[in-house]
């Protein structure tokens, strides 16, 4: 078992993403708990050597050049006697798959939505990969400073759209040019709003509480509140059946502080994770981890390759001998790190919901691994989503095929994209496949300023991939159709690209022998 202050460590962690539909403003809100948890002084921190602006939270140069989040960052600091970690994702659709990845590491979801915009698509989609997970969900409804819709529409659309019930933890006073401040459920008190100039936008906000409820707009708020939602109950948040709502104005730094100092008193510490042994508890004895991203040339002067393992159980220390369950080999964990954008420092031990970053130049972590001490063990795997887009790629310089197959390897490994080969071809034609078609466009860029590799891309009219388990029999049966076309993935597994959805049907319904799956 533990020790007592071991204990006390797993207790105080607090490991989240947040989720969201692109521009409802997650990298602000991102980087406004980082101020109020004193990790930043100024939101829009530069933290490189530049003159030109960009988050903190995003640190690849083509992120600062076109102004969106394309990798995860982990981000951590210390608040009121909490550690948090907080796995800021991509917004941008093209890069979802990034984002299902990184939520097999988070305790809880913040689910961000644009008071005006409601529940959009992306929000949808990243809300499922939550429940498939069984996460607890957070709402904060942004953008109150701004016209928007009714609350108690955004609820009922909570439910209808997610099939989530909300309790909403404080209500907006007015909105737009009207907008007051919120009321606060759990003080009784009502935060009054104060309209921030450029240096209080960028620096901590006090809210302003008064306890005199007399005006009519407050008594008109606390009418609509008696019809909103559900009452609070813990054991449904937890279990994600019932979402705890809150309202605020991100870029004026208003609800936020409410927000993250109700939140830290909520939300789980890190708990038992199921593994091929059964349940492994976050208090057990051996130390256990798993690889949730990996990361090449984070920094461009070393080529280097980060692996990001989220740790599960244990203790873990700088140098320890861990165990990795693939390969069934050992490691020593020399350098791990704890990363804030570019920034690295070297950390001496790390507990249950924390981030370790670790150097990988051999190579050898990959996406779903398990590094343990004592007997080998394995979590369940990081699910692999089919893709939606594909195509072949082209090497323009034959006499540069090995930094070609590096980069395309390396890429790979990361999950910019999903590599494919022909069968009987091997892996001189290889097929990318991409959930957004952005990532193409990432991919030619990286291969070519990190790697000096110029590569064409030849996008192929197939929409959908399966990964088919079966008898070869079958499966060569179905090959021999001009409507499909059969690849293999990194493993060896029988993949097939279809054209449409009739033409995928038509297979399902005339080889029943054969399963097709979406996710492997």
């Amino acid at each position: 078992m533990q020790s007592a202050d071991q204990i006390k460590e797993i207790t105080r962690r607090r490991t989240f993403a947040i989720i969201s539909h692109p521009d409802a403003g997650k990298t602000t809100l991102t980087e406004k708990l980082l101020l109020y948890g004193g990790a930043i002084r100024q939101a829009g921190a530069v933290r490189a050597k530049t003159n030109q602006k960009h988050t903190t939270s995003d640190w690849m140069e083509i992120e600062k050049q076109r102004g969106i989040s394309i990798s995860t960052s982990a981000l951590q600091f210390e608040y009121k006697g909490f550690r948090i970690n907080l796995l800021d994702t991509p917004g941008h659709k093209d890069f979802s798959e990034d984002t299902y990845r990184t939520l097999t590491a988070a305790d809880a979801a913040v689910m961000l939505i644009d008071a005006a915009k409601g529940v959009e698509p992306q929000t949808r989609k990243l809300f499922e990969v939550c429940r498939m997970r069984g996460l607890p969900i957070f709402t904060f409804i942004n953008k109150l400073d701004r016209n928007g819709r009714d609350p108690l529409d955004l609820l009922d659309e909570l439910e209808k759209v997610l099939g989530i019930r909300s309790c909403p933890m404080s209500w907006p006073i007015g909105m737009g040019a009207d907008f007051r401040g919120v009321y606060d459920r759990q003080s009784n008190q009502v935060l009054l709003f104060q309209k921030s100039g450029e240096a209080n936008a960028k620096t901590k906000l006090e809210s302003i509480r008064v306890s005199g409820m007399d005006e009519p707009v407050f008594q008109e708020a606390l009418e609509l509140l008696e019809l909103a939602g559900d009452p609070f109950d813990i054991n449904r948040v937890l279990a994600g059946q019932l979402s705890p709502v809150f309202f605020g104005s991100a870029m004026n730094n208003f609800g936020v502080e409410h927000f993250l100092d109700r939140f830290i008193e909520i939300a789980p510490s890190p708990s038992a994770r199921l593994s091929d042994k059964g349940k492994i508890e976050a208090s057990s004895e051996n130390f256990t981890g798993f690889i949730f991203k990996v990361q090449a040339n984070m920094n461009p002067l070393h080529r280097d390759r980060v692996a990001f393992m989220r740790v599960c159980s244990g203790k873990f220390t700088r140098g320890m001998g861990v165990k990795h369950s693939r390969l069934k080999k050992e490691f020593k964990l020399n350098k791990p790190f704890h990363l804030f954008a570019q920034e690295r420092e070297i950390i001496e031990e790390a507990f249950p919901g924390d981030i370790v970053g670790l150097i990988d130049t051999s190579g050898e972590l990959r996406i779903g691994d398990t590094l343990s001490v004592g007997a080998l063990v394995t979590y369940q795997g990081v699910p692999q989503f089919s893709p939606e887009f594909f195509a072949n790629v082209i090497c323009v310089d034959p006499l540069k095929r090995k930094q070609f197959q590096k980069g395309l390897d390396q890429l790979r490994e990361e999950g910019v994209v999903q590599v494919y080969r022909q069968k009987y071809v091997g892996d001189q034609a290889p097929i990318l496949g991409v959930v957004g078609v952005l990532q193409f466009e990432i991919f030619q860029y990286r291969l070519l300023s990190e790697y000096g590799v110029d590569v064409r891309i030849e996008r192929l009219s197939y929409n959908l991939l399966r990964w088919v388990e079966g008898p070869e029999a079958e499966i060569e049966k179905i090959a021999m159709r001009s409507d499909n076309r059969r690849i293999e993935d990194r493993d060896g597994c029988a993949v097939f690209l279809f054209e449409n959805e009739w033409a995928l049907d038509w297979i399902i319904k005339n080889h029943p022998a054969l399963k097709f799956s979406k996710i492997k």
